[in-house]
């Protein structure tokens, strides 16, 4: 796993800055409290009840560290309250590999800190370290998928200026409605 690839957002007027970094066991804890949230639990392809299922998790995030083809990213609120980080978020590129074009980006949000910007904040994050490491081996796009009754991940996309692509159809039993595809390629 790479420990040393931590990013940061600043703080704004009305959120404490955020730093996100490469998932850790001592993150189990505050997984499997973020993933009591019946949203989550719609929303989210994660299915985290314990501590065996939180530990699983974040090994299969390691692992995809280690073999480069998932980067998933700890998110957490940092702040006089918080000096080591509050867990609020996860973001992760998705397939992504020296001389492809393209890549996906995820991301979900806990409860507590949903409203605050913390999404397209750590998005726009992402979307910089990707295109700024990757985009020299050739990523020009990063693509953004959601189902169409999601409107709270529409608006993150809009935020972080990932333009509607077209709507895509079903596949379930994975995607049991039709979704969005939203992109954001290099140069926007």
């Amino acid at each position: 796993m790479n420990d040393a690839v931590v990013l940061h957002t600043g703080a704004t007027p009305t959120a404490p800055a955020l730093v996100l970094r490469p998932w850790r066991m001592d993150d189990v804890p505050a997984l499997v409290e973020v993933c009591q949230d019946p949203a989550m639990r719609l929303w989210a392809s994660l299915t985290v009840e314990n501590d065996a299922d939180a530990t699983r998790w974040v090994r299969a995030q390691q692992r995809g560290w280690a073999t480069g083809d998932r980067l998933g990213f700890a998110v957490l609120e940092t702040g006089p309250d918080a000096p080591r980080g509050q867990l609020v978020g996860n973001v992760v590129l998705k397939e992504a590999a020296p001389g492809k074009p393209s890549a996906e980006v995820g991301y979900w949000t806990a409860a507590h800190a949903r409203g605050k910007g913390v999404a397209p904040r750590a998005l726009e994050a992402l979307t910089g370290w990707a295109f700024d490491t990757l985009g020299a081996a050739g990523l020009q796009r990063l693509e953004l998928l959601h189902q169409v009754d999601n409107s709270a991940s529409c608006r993150v996309a809009e935020k972080s200026r990932y333009d509607f692509d077209r709507i895509l159809p079903a596949a379930p039993p994975a995607f049991p409605l039709d979704g969005h595809l939203h992109a954001r390629r290099r140069d926007a």
